[in-house]
């Protein structure tokens, strides 16, 4: 068993990096639905950071306040770059030359500056056009696919629609 210890000091020296990865096989395994899930949770993090009002006059009110403004700014953050991640990786693995829309880089570049803005402020106009974006996003997507879509309300608390495949 001596011959284990060098590989243990090995790994100590050299620990292993975690890799994040949708799958680079490719698996063929996409759905826009993530980064819309995402980009909508941007849109209540703002509503619930817009509804907070005045930090409190007492101790305990302004400690809430605090708290609560802390968790929305970190899942805002948190949901703007999912969203990111989510579309550079249905744009880099599954749109190919063949089924590329024209205009596509545009409304990537657009999502990326979009979700930056958002992770950057409280803004609900750019929330919203996020939002936008990605259903636009998945619109393409699902046409590239064959795929019929529609626009559906989300029946989440926070209003808007996403764009799911129609049958």
């Amino acid at each position: 068993m001596a011959f284990i210890r060098p590989f243990a000091l090995l790994n100590r020296l050299f620990p292993a990096e975690e890799a994040h990865a949708h799958c680079d096989i490719p698996c063929g395994i996409y759905d826009p639905h993530l980064a819309q899930v995402a980009a909508l949770t941007v849109v209540r993090m703002n509503q619930l950071i817009d509804g907070l009002g005045e930090h409190g006059e007492g101790k305990k009110e302004h400690d809430a306040f605090i708290n609560s403004m802390a968790r929305y700014i970190a899942v805002k953050e948190e949901h703007a770059e999912l969203c990111k991640h989510e579309v550079r990786i249905i744009w880099g693995d599954f749109f190919k030359a063949d089924n590329r829309p024209d205009g596509l880089h545009d409304l990537v570049d657009n999502i990326m500056k979009l979700a930056s803005k958002c992770r950057q402020s409280v803004d609900m106009d750019a929330a919203q056009q996020l939002l936008g974006e990605v259903n636009k996003f998945a619109e393409a997507f699902w046409k590239a696919k064959g795929v019929a879509a529609k626009r559906q309300p989300t029946n989440q608390v926070a209003g808007g629609e996403f764009v799911l495949p129609a049958a």
